[in-house]
């Protein structure tokens, strides 16, 4: 088949190394100059999630009001944000929390082996770290915890439970005081650089054929019918009024894995879908004091902010910003910009004090989206011609490659190796069930 994969993002790059894999040919069409440039590219590093940095359960967003929480909240939302935050609240219960989790583990474990198995069969370099210690501040929080940490030792999941002094025994650069509560330790969970990984596998795809990338157009709309599937593109910039005729690029199947973007061009079609953009911040912080700094990931695990060291600086990221979705498009404004980039600040004030120099660091935002019930969606929608891979928030960008495996066993009429129940909740189409 020949096969259109809008969007040049993790998730995109990794659609078309799967379908290629398959045997199909792939275009895909990114709207940057080269892949990796949108949501990627500021990813925190973190490549999967565990039960403890979903962006669900019980300890996400706990005391969003306050400063207690990594996530801003704009004044005035509209009825949509309102209800999507409602939605996402009700799996801090426990009980839900476990019962979503379970769902999203299998597509987490197959994503885990999908990745392992493009490491080896290509030997791919992508700056890996092994270690993530998650620090939690105070009683109260640690309380919260201990749902992810039951289904850590119901999964069998390698980790260490460790006191305030074992966690500063164990990473030099934690301090003692003030005291927290403690943390716990992957020794074989990981970071890695994500735009890295995905100019990498391009690289693959470019040498090896079967896929072709469209970089620097905008697709506007999408067309599908019982014959073929069509994408129409936005004339690029600098054509003359006599070439800016509508650009078209037909195939047999088109996946939409274009972030943010997927929402318009799904809404045109009549799939309105209640997945909310979250402005995610990073800070690239120049290191200040080498013996400072950390030797493994640090997460606070209930402000979702995740500081690791990629070369010669830090990477501090978090600091989402939720806004009402018409908003996307225009600047953030100068307070809540300040105040998402305060939260990175103080994160690595915290634990890793003297570490980075934090006046120097350079800033980075950008949209990422999350789903009201914490999982991605994945596979066919409106039409047997059209499939979505997207909304997979900002937690582990390892899951694309797992999506994406996905994606390419429904193309070829093969059962996706997940549970019935883990297909049917990454259906794009349950919301309008």
């Amino acid at each position: 088949m020949d096969v259109i994969v809008i969007g040049g993002g993790i998730t995109g790059v990794a659609t078309a190394y799967q379908l290629r894999a398959a045997g199909h040919r792939v275009c895909v069409v990114e709207r940057h100059a080269t892949v990796a440039q949108g949501a990627t590219y500021g990813h925190s590093g973190t490549v999967l999630p565990t039960p403890l940095d979903v962006w669900f359960g019980p300890t996400f967003m706990e005391n969003r009001r306050t400063a207690k929480s990594g996530v801003v909240t704009k004044i005035g939302f509209n009825s949509g944000a309102r209800d999507f935050l409602k939605r996402l609240a009700t799996l801090q219960e426990p009980a839900a929390f476990e019962e979503q989790m379970g769902r999203l583990r299998p597509l987490i474990e197959l994503s885990r082996d999908t990745l392992a198995d493009i490491e080896t069969r290509f030997g791919l370099e992508f700056e890996q770290r092994n270690g993530v210690l998650h620090v939690v501040r105070s009683a109260h929080e640690w309380e919260l915890t201990q749902p992810a940490l039951d289904l850590l030792r119901r999964y069998e999941v390698p980790h260490h439970v460790l006191t305030a002094a074992e966690c500063a025994a164990l990473e030099h650069s934690v301090p003692t005081d003030p005291d927290f509560a403690g943390g716990v330790y992957f020794e074989s969970e990981r970071t890695a650089n994500c735009p890295l990984f995905a100019k990498l596998v391009k690289q693959l795809l470019d040498e090896q054929g079967g896929v072709t990338f469209q970089t620097g157009r905008e697709v506007t709309s999408i067309r599908v019918d019982n014959q073929r599937a069509a994408v129409e593109l936005a004339p690029r910039t600098g054509d003359s009024s006599r070439s800016r005729e509508v650009d078209v690029i037909a195939g047999d199947a088109i996946v939409v894995a274009a972030g943010v973007g997927s929402l318009p061009l799904l809404e045109q079609l009549g799939l309105r879908l209640p997945l909310h953009p979250l402005r995610m911040h990073t800070l690239a912080a120049p290191v200040a004091h080498e013996e400072c700094v950390p030797h493994m990931t640090v997460i606070d695990a209930v402000k979702r902010i995740t500081i690791t060291r990629m070369n010669h600086r830090l990477r501090i990221a978090g600091g989402a910003v939720v806004q009402p979705a018409n908003l996307v498009n225009k600047p953030l404004g100068e307070a809540l910009t300040r105040e998402a980039l305060a939260l990175l600040g103080q994160a690595t004030h915290d634990w890793i004090p003297g570490a980075a120099k934090i006046s120097a660091a350079l800033p980075w935002e950008g949209l990422k989206l999350l789903s009201p019930d914490g999982m991605p969606l994945v596979g066919n929608a409106l039409h047997p011609r059209l499939f979505v891979n997207a909304g997979h928030g900002p937690s582990g960008w390892g899951m694309a490659c797992g999506s994406a495996k996905v994606i390419a066993d429904l193309f070829a009429g093969a059962t996706p190796d997940v549970p019935p129940d883990t297909l049917a909740a990454l259906r794009p189409e349950r919301f309008r069930d």
